[in-house]
């Protein structure tokens, strides 16, 4: 007699009408066992890619997670579904596949569970999409399931100094200016990624870590361990344990992913100083949980949420110094001491988000993160600016800005490539206003990062004289006057569609407002004269995509 707990797998291995099903699971020598079919059926999503640092190690943790499962008295089964390397791809062509791939995650793991009807799910994740995408995906299915982060990257050594991924890309615009050699070059690039994990600041990866933890939906002080760690098996395998224990008390997504929750995860993100990309990924996240949750909700909680941990890329550290310091559990601590934490949210433990924080062990003499009764900054590290540019609002990191206010000459470009180039060849200008276009989630289509031209940006010295807004979106490592996701898109006849070089524009952050010295008729004058491109695609998934996907300000959702 099968196990009680198989509340849904039964349907797929139960019974004689089911004897053909049985037959092909339990193929020869490698196939499942009769026992095995009369446990709980757990599926494990891996994300596991041998295409750089980020999610190769995941394949070890998916060992382990298994080991866990079947010691609690369940049965796993492993698939994988896709991931896109953003490093790997950034700057090119196929950068625009990387936010089309959270979809793709999302739905791929949809139809495994949904097919196969699996009792419980436990997905692991570590580069930057593959984080929301499984967290869509368990919201969709809503069986007993949790997420696994794989864990930070160790830094690199170069001269004596932790580095990340980001020194390298920095360094493109020093060898471009010519301040650095091209075996200076050659020399960070051999040290850049020591290993395997993702990306070591409080970049995305690392950002949507965080805000998972604090929705609830993967264990607390799980994420904080770096990927090459001695404990991480160990997690892994009381992961595997753990959603064992969710499907005994049948906990699911829906009972933790609330409101409440999301809005810790906001809180999160504005106190550690993380990417921008979490507010398009917490949007997606809330859709797919049928919760209602727009760009003002962000700058609210970013205004009453004081920014804490120093971080990169705007801090001095990186995640390795952060789980010496204490961990995600120490920030979640901090801010529910302050009351900005919604304590009494459930996690996937069973206990409540408070009751995990207040377990957080501070180290001694830490220097990582700051007592909320001297913060690095009084507000968090997003801001929303809205606008004659982008009526339905953009978005801005300001953990380490500067500057507040920013007027200049727009300087157009069509896509990224062309703006590259105009770096490298030194024809920016201080106090010029950089525009990319056409790269938004309809227009790339895919929205592409741009981390290679803001890098370029800050190589060529030219951080604190230029900003750059576009439709398209920034990495977590970006740094700088740096303003994405300006909706509505170019390819949508948003008012960025039809800017021209010169024209002056305003970004004032203290006013959250983005803005164009452009009457309104002259505005709508020029729209009138403006027709979208042609689709760079016109079938395939990048097409299909195109035609589906929602503006940035509603999360590139494509339900």
């Amino acid at each position: 007699m099968s196990s009680k707990l198989k509340r849904h797998s039964y349907a797929i291995t139960d019974g004689p009408d089911r004897a053909a099903a049985r037959a092909m699971l339990m193929f020869g020598e490698n196939g499942l066992t009769p026992e095995d079919l009369d446990r709980p059926i757990i599926g494990v999503a891996n994300t596991w890619i041998e295409i750089g640092p980020c999610n190769f190690h995941l394949r070890r943790l998916a060992a382990k997670v298994k080991e866990g499962i079947r010691a609690a008295g369940g049965t796993p089964l492993e698939f994988n579904t896709v991931s896109i390397s953003d490093g790997i791809t950034m700057g090119t062509e196929g950068m625009k596949a990387s936010l089309i791939s959270r979809e793709v995650i999302a739905d791929s793991i949809e139809l495994v569970v949904r097919g196969n009807m699996f009792d419980g799910v436990i997905a692991l994740c570590g580069c930057d999409k593959t984080v929301p995408g499984t967290v869509m995906a368990l919201a969709r299915v809503d069986v007993p399931s949790l997420t696994l982060y794989g864990g930070s990257i160790m830094p690199g050594q170069y001269h004596g100094e932790d580095i990340t991924i980001l020194e390298v890309f920095e360094a493109v615009g020093k060898h471009a200016k010519g301040t650095i050699s091209v075996e200076e070059l050659d020399d960070l690039i051999s040290k850049g990624c020591p290993g395997a994990g993702a990306c070591g600041g409080q970049y995305t990866a690392n950002t949507m870590a965080t805000a998972i933890e604090f929705l609830g939906i993967a264990p607390m002080g799980s994420g904080s361990y770096p990927a090459i760690h001695p404990k991480k098996d160990e997690v892994a395998f009381n992961a595997g344990k753990l959603v064992m224990d969710m499907v005994e008390h049948d906990r699911r997504p829906s009972q933790i992913i609330t409101r409440k929750s999301i809005e810790n995860a906001i809180a999160s993100i504005a106190a550690t100083g993380g990417s921008t990309n979490g507010v398009l990924h917490l949007l997606a996240i809330a859709y797919e949980s049928d919760i209602a949750l727009n760009l003002d909700d962000f700058q609210e909680i970013s205004s009453r949420t004081p920014h804490l941990a120093d971080l990169r890329p705007g801090g001095r550290f990186v995640a390795t110094d952060l789980h010496a310091a204490g961990g995600i559990q120490l920030v979640a601590k901090r801010l529910l001491e302050a009351g900005f934490l919604h304590a009494d949210e459930l996690t996937v433990t069973g206990e409540t988000i408070g009751e995990e924080a207040a377990k957080a062990i501070e180290t001694e003499n830490q220097k990582v993160v700051y007592p909320v009764s001297d913060p690095i900054k009084p507000t968090g590290g997003l801001a929303i600016l809205k606008g004659n540019l982008a009526p339905e609002g953009c978005v801005l990191k300001v953990a380490a800005l500067k500057r507040t206010l920013h007027r200049g000459p727009a300087r157009v470009f069509e896509r990224e490539e062309d703006t590259f180039a105009a770096i490298k060849e030194g024809t920016i200008k201080a106090g010029d206003v950089i525009v990319i276009r056409y790269e938004g989630p309809a227009g790339g289509p895919g929205m592409r990062e741009m981390l290679g031209v803001t890098a370029a940006i800050v190589g060529a010295e030219l951080a604190d004289d230029v900003a750059l807004l576009t439709d398209g979106r920034f990495s977590g490592a970006t740094r700088g006057f740096m303003v994405g996701h300006v909706a509505p898109e170019a390819m949508r006849g948003g008012p960025i569609a039809i800017l021209q070089d010169g024209d002056i524009i305003t970004l004032d952050v203290e006013k959250r407002r983005i803005d164009v010295e452009l009457s309104d008729e002259e505005i709508q004058a020029r729209l009138s004269k403006w027709s979208a491109p042609a689709p760079r695609y016109t079938r395939g998934v990048m097409a299909k995509y195109a035609r589906m996907v929602s503006s940035a300000s509603q999360g590139a959702i494509t339900g």
